[in-house]
């Protein structure tokens, strides 16, 4: 006899009503629940519908989802408390924990209600994940990288990476042109995004808009002009403070207000607190400049004018001692006395244009210098971008070399590489999936060329490319 003879079956809402009664003796009060949002919409009516997630944080894969809604009363306090706290709206991406009550419906299905949300916690978890982006990089070895380039004596032509319509960017630009000296700079803007979850990418794509054409720039200037703290998390970003520290002019950070210092200031070359502070800091290295130069020619000037006094009081003190010894003398013997005073004066009005000659060949020499100091920094910069480009991986793959990595990083040796490591080959036109059969543990071992596998040799037949 089967068991469906002797059983009666329960009904799909029977079935649901038990559950409801056992998620509702269990759950009798609301709990606290760590997750992430990862939709949010808000629906006409004022209420809030959530989708929360949790992710395995080392494959980042999706483990758990639920649906949660947010009632209008409780919306109309929980979103401006929320943002005013942790100076940001409630949005997808963010990890929050929220206090829920389990519901379940036998039409709907689970749901949480959600009656709380804790902003400290969020603004925990964004400092947790900057300073662990921060020993990434310290163990990368990435933290210094850009300020050991050399930033010229005088940065004129200056990379601006801004918005145009930002006030920051136009504060700036009023201070670097308006100076008070009257230096002139060349300045020219690539425009990005500067704050939210586009900035990143946005910042990165202007970087290699200015590294296309690095030899054209001293230097490359990102310039935003303060706001919330956490409109401001983007510059605490892996991927753009590694594009900063990697990149092959010196990296000049105007961000934020006083008390704001992210990781993008940190791998910069020099960081300024804001962007009118920048502009003041590049006029004030030509202001040091100008007044070195200055103060050596009034110096100049000073100890020739005092040689001159000092020759002129010879010159008077003898003319005397000569007229007493005029009135002493014969007649003949003033004439001559008078002949040799006229010598004298001709003779130190001679020295005295000898040495203003001499001040203005020092001067065209002071001037020369200057200029020489200059065109040897644009050399050194020129010789700096020729090494940069020496060491192109690039240009190795141009050359018929190619690249072995192994999980994304290079392979320098074959002791690299394991039975059943995944590796990419990278060509100057490509690159190639293989996966390790064998390593050799020198060249002399190495199987004849018409024995080296094929590349449907060394993949699986599922990883490789169909035929269409």
């Amino acid at each position: 006899m089967d068991a469906k003879d002797t059983v009666r079956p329960l009904g799909l809402l029977a079935l649901q009503s038990r559950i409801k009664e056992a998620l509702d003796d269990t759950f009798l009060e609301t709990v606290w629940l760590q997750a992430e949002i990862s939709e949010l919409k808000q629906n006409p009516s004022g209420h809030c519908y959530l989708t929360l997630v949790e992710k395995d944080p080392r494959s980042n894969a999706l483990v758990a989802k639920a649906s949660a809604v947010v009632w209008a009363s409780t919306w109309r306090m929980v979103k401006p408390y929320f943002a005013a706290q942790a100076g940001r709206p409630l949005e997808a991406g963010l990890s929050v924990l929220v206090r829920v009550q389990v519901s379940y419906s036998p039409v709907y299905g689970l749901s949480l209600v959600v009656y709380d949300i804790d902003p400290s916690f969020t603004v925990g978890q964004l400092e947790l994940a900057r300073q662990r982006t921060i020993a990434r990089l310290q163990a990368e070895g990435m933290f210094d990288m850009n300020s050991q380039l050399e930033l010229p004596p005088l940065p004129r032509r200056l990379a601006v990476i801004s918005s145009a319509t930002a006030a920051g960017y136009r504060d700036f630009m009023r201070h670097l042109e308006g100076n008070e000296y009257g230096f002139r700079f060349r300045t020219r803007l690539f425009q990005a995004v500067m704050q939210g979850t586009e900035a990143p990418a946005s910042i990165i794509a202007a970087l290699d808009a200015v590294a296309a054409e690095a030899d054209a720039f001293d230097a490359v200037l990102i310039l935003r002009g303060g706001g919330g703290a956490m409109d401001l998390v983007c510059y605490d970003d892996y991927d753009l403070a590694v594009n900063v520290a990697q990149f092959p002019l010196p990296v000049l950070t105007g961000i934020g207000h006083d008390h704001d210092y992210h990781i993008v200031d940190q791998v910069a070359h020099t960081h300024v607190k804001t962007p009118t502070a920048l502009a003041d800091w590049i006029v004030e290295r030509f202001a040091a400049e100008a007044w070195q130069v200055e103060s050596l020619l009034q110096r100049l000037h000073l100890a020739v004018r005092s040689k001159a006094v000092r020759q002129q009081g010879v010159i008077d003190a003898l003319a005397l001692r000569v007229a007493h010894a005029a009135t002493t003398r014969h007649a003949a013997a003033s004439r001559d006395l008078t002949a040799l005073s006229q010598r004298l004066t001709r003779a130190a009005a001679d020295r005295h244009t000898d040495a203003l000659r001499r001040l203005d060949a020092l001067s065209q020499r002071l001037s020369r210098a200057a200029t020489d100091r200059h065109a040897d920094a644009l050399r050194r910069l020129d010789a700096l971008a020729l090494r940069l480009d020496a060491v192109d991986p690039q240009r190795a793959l141009d050359r018929g070399f190619l690249i072995a990595l192994r999980n994304g990083r290079r392979a320098a040796a074959a002791a690299a590489f394991a039975l059943g490591d995944r590796l990419t080959l990278l060509f100057r036109d490509g690159a190639v999936e293989a996966q390790v059969r064998a390593v050799q543990p020198s060249a002399a071992d190495l199987p004849p060329a018409g024995d080296f596998p094929s590349a449907a040799d060394l993949l699986p037949a599922s990883d490789l490319p169909s035929a269409g």
